[in-house]
């Protein structure tokens, strides 16, 4: 039986991969990692990681990702609006493979979310529990790098530029995401499965507010300029962002707006055993990485 985590080179995936080699409890031998480029994986496999070659466009590279017993993170593909085909054929293989758990990071509200990004996780969520397989489905909200990514064009501009309105997020950082999906993977046999968790920051903020923090922080005037969803769409698609994706991220600063990306559980926390990382921090961490 291994620990298996897909797209193990992705951002994500090899944060949980760390996680998992940073937990005495698990030997390196136990971990497997699913890349479709056993080149950028090198580094993991000359610490003890099993590297599986397999590629979510190709079924027929599956067949050998996954055996009997293993429990898996699905993490989510990146290429949107491909994603539910690419998933089928991991769960298709997981299912032949036997098994013995399937963890999904899906997205924050599951068959609740009201935004267009959330269709292709609400059928991955619909395929696995078709598929019968014992899962965990890791409903996970807005990464906080979502934002702090871009902070050197918002320095630049001295603007936050959003059609968000007053609409709070309760974001974490990756990190504090990959600690759960490690803690879920780790834990007693059964104790996670047939179970969703709805994962978010404990404090949701708004935009406002990370404006006034970023410059805060920075030194520099930051502001948060409230658009109209068209002009925010112009913006975007104006710095390169190709216009299908520009309207998803259109899209989602509406669903904050309603307050979709603000839910608290708690089940983050709870999870990794801590309290989450603040919004704050990961802005501090990002200037700081930036000079």
């Amino acid at each position: 039986m291994s620990i298996v985590v897909t797209g193990a080179t992705g951002q994500l995936g090899r944060l949980v991969v760390e996680a998992l080699l940073a937990d005495p409890a698990v030997p390196a031998s136990s971990v497997a990692a699913v890349v479709r480029d056993g080149k950028k994986a090198a580094d993991l496999a000359e610490r003890g990681v099993e590297l599986r070659i397999a590629d979510y466009d190709r079924p027929e590279t599956l067949a050998g990702a996954f055996r009997a017993g293993d429990r898996v993170l699905l993490v989510s593909g990146s290429e949107v609006g491909r994603r539910v085909p690419q998933h089928a054929a991991v769960i298709d293989a997981a299912k032949a493979a036997g098994v013995a758990q399937l963890a999904y990071t899906g997205v924050l509200g599951g068959p609740e979310a009201d935004f267009d990004l959330a269709a292709e996780h609400k059928e991955t969520e619909a395929l696995i529990l078709a598929s019968g397989l014992p899962y965990t489905f890791l409903r996970n909200g807005w990464y906080s790098e979502n934002y702090t990514a871009h902070l050197g064009a918002v320095l630049a501009h001295g603007a936050v530029v959003a059609n968000a309105g007053e609409g709070r997020i309760a974001t974490a950082p990756r990190a504090d995401f990959a600690a759960a999906a490690a803690a879920v993977l780790t834990g007693p046999a059964g104790e996670h499965t047939g179970r969703a968790y709805e994962l978010s920051g404990d404090e949701a903020w708004s935009l406002a507010e990370y404006a006034a923090e970023v410059a805060a922080r920075s030194g520099r005037e930051v502001a948060y300029r409230n658009v109209p969803a068209a002009a925010h769409r112009e913006i975007l698609t104006g710095a390169g962002v190709p216009d299908s994706f520009a309207a998803v991220l259109v899209d989602v600063d509406e669903a904050i707006g309603r307050g979709s990306l603000a839910l608290r559980t708690g089940d983050l926390a709870r999870l990794i055993g801590r309290p989450t990382t603040p919004i704050g921090v990961t802005i501090g961490e990002a200037l700081a990485a930036a000079e």
